[in-house]
């Protein structure tokens, strides 16, 4: 009689667990790398490189798909930044140039933006859910009154059984990320803008 009620309240605990598991939010920190190769235009100038963060905010989506939900998927701009400036000062290197944070008059500049970054439920079909998720970046090249622009869009949708954890979710974002990177400074302009 005694281990009855202990079950119970046992069940009871195990499972007001999981659903806060469930609920729970996932701050998370990205470190997205560029593994493609850049086209080598420049010749050891100087280009001013900075990286920005222009998302409406921190809140990319929920693991649940519903606005009100308390399971938010939080990326933070001051942890994110200075790893796309670390990429975007890496591409430009290997172009040719020698990248500064220090902006000069008449210096050609190099500025990348993250434009958004989304995580959304997509279908869902019986045992099985989706998450959408989109990237947009911007590279703007600035040089001598000349200014080329580009915006690069990342999208991935993952199929699971499973509600992603946390570490799958940075993971997937890494590697959307990673792939816009790899879009960006995989464009010949910049570097040909840059090196005129």
């Amino acid at each position: 009689m005694i281990r009855r009620p202990f079950l119970r309240a046992a069940g009871l605990l195990l499972a007001g667990a999981l659903l806060a598991g469930c609920a729970s939010p996932h701050y998370l920190q990205l470190d997205p790398q560029r593994t493609a190769d850049v086209p080598a235009s420049g010749s050891g100038q100087a280009i001013t490189v900075m990286a920005v963060d222009d998302r409406d905010g921190e809140v990319i989506g929920t693991r649940s798909g519903s606005a009100m939900a308390t399971s938010t998927i939080t990326v933070s701009a001051h942890e994110l930044v200075p790893r796309l400036q670390r990429e975007a000062e890496r591409a430009v290197r290997e172009m040719g140039f020698s990248p500064t944070t220090e902006p000069a008059e008449g210096r050609p500049s190099l500025t990348l933006t993250l434009l958004h970054l989304g995580y959304e439920r997509g279908d869902s079909r019986p045992v099985i859910d989706e998450a959408r998720l989109e990237a947009v970046f911007e590279a703007k090249a600035v040089n001598r009154g000349n200014t080329y622009t580009g915006t690069y869009t990342s999208r991935r949708t993952q199929s699971y059984a499973l509600r992603p954890d946390r570490d799958t979710n940075a993971r997937m974002l890494n590697d959307l990320l990673s792939d816009g990177l790899d879009r960006a400074f995989r464009d010949p302009e910049l570097g040909q803008l840059l090196a005129r």
